[in-house]
């Protein structure tokens, strides 16, 4: 049986594995993805609880907590990098979920500006980050090269002189909005590891 579970990006979701206690001679594993790639196990015999949220470029890291008595499996500050299939192994029992990350939605009036916050307080010093509008590339600050980008002649340049990067936190502000403005943009963050977020633009007439 599959179980879909939803949660909003940046949000803690817990995917319960429906014991109130485990047994002595349990063992636990969830993996993720088509891969299976183990991300948790829990062995009661060995007294072992163990993490691994290196896997998978560390899109996991410091996002994995397992409780010890059920076994649940809670991820913290959720990015739509961790969508997709998880599986529970109970020694033999099998559990299913499918886990889907609701973006941001962010509205804003025709001629006004809209800023996408990145919730960085401030860059490192070998931070990349990258902005994209309907997967193409629009915007990027390298820190590493102190470089700092804006492709506002892509897409038959409808962002021309309109983009604005805050080069202390990676924010993107998008100016004198028209409704080819509006869509689906990701913010991608390479800081020792990946992680994402996803924001939907509405464009509104004035």
């Amino acid at each position: 049986m599959l179980k879909s579970v939803s949660v909003k990006e940046g949000d803690s979701v817990t995917l319960n594995s429906d014991l109130t206690e485990m047994k002595d001679d349990d063992v636990i594993q969830w993996t993720f993805g088509d891969k299976n790639t183990l991300i948790a196990e829990i062995n009661i015999m060995d007294d072992r609880i163990t993490v691994y949220d290196d896997v998978l470029d560390g899109r996991f890291r410091d996002r994995l907590k397992l409780d010890k008595q059920t076994g649940s499996l809670t991820i913290t500050n959720t990015t739509t990098e961790l969508e997709g299939g998880y599986k529970l192994q109970i020694n033999s029992e099998i559990k299913r979920f499918r886990l889907s990350v609701f973006v941001k939605s962010v509205s804003v009036k025709e001629g006004d500006s809209v800023s996408l916050n990145s919730d960085l307080t401030e860059m490192k010093d070998n931070d990349v980050i990258q902005w994209r509008f309907k997967n193409t590339l629009i915007a990027e600050i390298n820190k590493w090269f102190d470089r700092i980008t804006v492709y506002d002649d892509v897409l038959d340049g409808r962002f021309r002189d309109r983009l604005k990067l805050d080069k202390q936190t990676g924010s993107l502000t998008i100016t004198n909005t028209t409704t080819e403005h509006a869509g689906d943009y990701k913010l991608l963050m390479f800081s020792g590891f990946f992680s994402s977020k996803a924001f939907r633009v509405s464009v509104y007439g004035k």
